[in-house]
């Protein structure tokens, strides 16, 4: 019995080890790009870039990140008849023959789809989101911005701005778009708030992370535990 419970117990405790040293990846990882975007917003706060960069920059605008996405935008997938056709076939020389007719069929558009375009430099700025590709230039100002959405994962991201009517996004590598989304939400908040609640607002989310430190899970093998002494 008791080779048994202990057998259980380890499979238990190694199944929650595995757990905890990716959670514990993830949290370090996270304080670690905390630490990142402090340092690229104190930069800004003295009005200076975090990251070189070509983008040509408002007045007052800085810019925190930059790195490499994969830009696309809403369209269709081909559409297609659906049903046949009716016509009369007509010869016309020796072996070619011409068809005449209409369409019996009816036309049923493409699915809505993000259509994935090519691959280029992200610039995150305290005003705007930009890309930049050799066929594909888009930036998404903070000043219109009506939300954003992103796969469980964090690399593939939607943004909805006000002056355009179709959506486009960017998917990154997933070890980029964890750093992305985090800097892209305090980007976001000094649009909103002023760039100098951004700080706080870091230093609130690191002490909160460091106070839910993922804890180490401990091995108790029931056949070490003594039994109660008898009555």
């Amino acid at each position: 019995m008791g080779f048994w419970a202990d057998r259980k117990a380890k499979k238990a405790f190694n199944s929650a080890m595995s757990s905890y040293e990716y959670q514990h990846a993830q949290w370090a990882r996270d304080i670690e790009i905390f630490s990142n975007i402090k340092s690229a917003f104190e930069s800004a706060i003295k009005g200076e870039d975090a990251v070189s960069n070509l983008a040509v920059q408002k007045s007052g605008e800085r810019v925190i990140w930059k790195g490499q996405g994969q830009y696309h935008e809403a369209g269709r997938s081909p559409g297609q008849y659906v049903g046949g056709s009716q016509g009369v076939s007509i010869p016309v020389v020796a072996g070619i023959r011409y068809r005449v007719g209409a369409m019996k069929g009816t036309f049923v558009p493409g699915d809505a789809i993000q259509a994935y375009k090519e691959v280029g430099e992200v610039v995150l700025s305290t005003d705007r989101l930009m890309f930049n590709g050799n066929f594909n230039t888009k930036e998404w100002s903070f000043a219109k911005w009506n939300g954003a959405a992103t796969s469980a994962d964090e690399s593939d991201y939607i943004f909805h701005v006000s002056n355009r009517q179709k959506t486009s996004g960017i998917l990154f590598d997933v070890s980029v778009g964890r750093e992305f989304n985090r800097f892209l939400a305090q980007a976001i908040n000094a649009a909103e708030n002023g760039i100098q609640k951004v700080i706080p607002t870091i230093d609130k989310h690191v002490a909160t992370l460091i106070a839910e430190e993922p804890k180490k899970p401990v091995l108790v093998l029931p056949s070490a535990i003594a039994a109660p002494p008898a009555k």
